[in-house]
């Protein structure tokens, strides 16, 4: 009983653990790429329990699981303190040239508006953009909304809504609908207020769940990266992005637009599930460029939703941008 009950535990980590390499878009494979914490702590587990007991091929299970705990470590390693950051906070000239950016899913059956009308006053951004807004969040939201002169509205009852809106001088502003899809994505250019231009792309595409796979995603997220891989502006890529900061379309997403990540050597800074602490995950993203500069990157309180809201302060220099600010 003890025997089979540990080898029916280690064949699921390890199964759980190559299914993923297949890169597969079956939403059942691609969900596997999220609780990579959780699997190699359940791998360490039964390594560890297994110590004391007579199990048969002991050595081969045991070698499985090691393994198995050390390739997911490896994919999670870069977002723990024990990596070097990717991206240094520094601090901008001037308060003046700081831009203030936020992005929240704000969960479309949620009704506790006033919390967070309460954080868009408090934080104040200057660039704001909201998820899951349906007619009811877009109506609640009026009250803040008229404070920014740009506000562009994609109101949906599907979980696929969005509000984009900013105090920024706006060179162009528009929704897309990357890979034919029903879910937009908004791509701005927007004015800093110390002068230069910069890219600012919000994303919200579908999860791997069941009746989703995931290939419209993952070529939605492509198609984010290939809006900026040869812009000549810096660019700001917020969202939720249904996808995990290790995945291999995230990383493909980086590498395709020269992004950079402030979660890398700072921590998984989860954003997701809110209100189950077990069940957090990174999936709530902020990438920029080379020619960004971070003055701070922070996972704001709860407010009623399944995400905790993002919030950012970057800054672009004049003239020649400068690694890291």
């Amino acid at each position: 009983m003890v025997n089979a009950a540990f080898w029916t535990l280690a064949a699921m980590v390890v199964i759980t653990t190559l299914l993923p390499l297949t890169n597969s878009v079956q939403w059942w494979i691609r969900m596997w790429d999220f609780p990579r914490l959780h699997i190699a702590i359940v791998a360490l587990a039964l390594f560890s329990v297994a110590l004391p007991f007579a199990i048969s091929l002991k050595p081969v299970l045991q070698g499985l699981l090691a393994a198995a705990f050390v390739y997911q470590a490896i994919q999670i390693l870069p977002y723990t303190s024990l990596a070097p950051t990717e991206v240094e906070m520094v601090s901008a000239p001037s308060q003046d040239q700081e831009v203030r950016v936020l992005a929240v899913n704000v969960l479309m059956e949620n009704t506790r508006y006033d919390d967070l009308i309460r954080i868009i006053a408090r934080e104040d951004p200057d660039v704001l953009l909201l998820m899951e807004t349906d007619a009811a969040w877009a109506e609640a939201l009026e009250s803040v909304l008229v404070r920014y002169p740009s506000v562009k509205s994609h109101i949906a009852d599907d979980h696929y809504g969005l509000i984009f809106a900013t105090k920024l001088d706006v060179v162009s502003a528009e929704f897309l609908w990357p890979s034919d899809d029903v879910t937009p994505a908004v791509k701005a250019v927007l004015q800093s207020p110390n002068g230069p231009e910069f890219n600012f792309i919000g994303l919200h595409p579908r999860p791997p769940v069941p009746g989703n796979d995931t290939e419209t995603r993952d070529r939605q997220i492509k198609e984010a990266a290939l809006m900026t891989s040869s812009a000549d502006r810096p660019t700001i890529c917020m969202g939720d992005f249904n996808d995990v900061a290790w995945s291999w379309t995230t990383k493909r997403f980086k590498r395709y637009g020269d992004f950079r990540e402030p979660r890398v050597g700072r921590g998984m800074i989860s954003s997701f599930h809110a209100d189950y602490p077990f069940m957090r995950l990174p999936i709530d993203q902020l990438f920029i460029t080379q020619n960004v500069g971070l003055v701070s990157f922070a996972r704001l309180e709860n407010f009623g939703s399944d995400h905790f809201p993002m919030a950012a302060t970057v800054f672009f220099a004049e003239g020649e941008a400068s690694e890291d600010g």
